[in-house]
């Protein structure tokens, strides 16, 4: 039976208000800091909701505020990707087991500090068109379906094309409310459960307060 400890709400307000704070400073990357720290914690499942849930209430204001200024031309490929990677994704993280999700989001969370390192230096990409774009929005419907990371390739990628900032996020953040709110649609059923709603309780003041 769950049971909310101090070390349970400490991590999960820890995590929450730094993934927020993360977020409110980059537009990305609060799904991929609290995760780092709730996975210590809580269930990946739970941290999945958690993210998503908390996400899309950010990223929904975020979104908001900039809608004059989305370009749907750059990004329709991204969303139909995700909308075929999301599900995948889903599939990925009721079937598998904890320990190797746990595992396979360690590897990634080093492998992308070593790309944010790397970055300043690295090529700017001109090939691919719309279909690298739609095959970038499946990878990162698919992360975000499995660990609610769903902005991390759409944000790698549009650096790498050299777009201006605020183009970029143009297409990364309401690409992230999109890939939030079907992963919730997908995995509430499962996760939405007494845990779960203590848990986004405790968490969402705190992701709020960091944003």
């Amino acid at each position: 039976m769950f049971e909310l400890t101090a070390q349970t709400i400490a991590i999960v307000v820890a995590g929450g208000f730094l993934g927020g704070m993360a977020s409110g400073t980059a537009g990305f990357s609060y799904g991929a800091v609290a995760t780092a720290i709730w996975l210590h914690e809580i269930s990946p499942i739970h941290a999945v909701l958690l993210v998503v849930a908390g996400g899309l209430i950010n990223q929904s204001g975020l979104v908001w505020t900039m809608r004059r200024s989305l370009d749907f031309a750059r990004l329709t490929p991204f969303l139909i990707g995700g909308v075929v990677g999301v599900p995948l994704g889903v599939a990925l993280v009721l079937e598998a087991n904890p320990h190797a999700i746990r595992n396979g989001l360690a590897v990634f969370m080093v492998a992308y500090g070593i790309y944010a390192l790397a970055a300043p230096r690295l090529p700017r990409i001109a090939w691919g068109g719309r279909i690298a774009d739609g095959v970038i929005g499946f990878l990162g419907g698919l992360c975000g379906g499995v660990a609610g990371l769903s902005g991390i390739f759409p944000a790698i990628w549009t650096q790498l094309r050299g777009w201006p900032k605020e183009i970029a996020r143009g297409v990364y953040q309401p690409f992230i409310v999109m890939s939030h709110f079907l992963t919730l649609l997908l995995i509430g059923t499962v996760a939405l459960d007494r845990e779960g709603v203590i848990l986004f309780l405790v968490a969402i003041p705190a992701v709020l307060l960091g944003s």
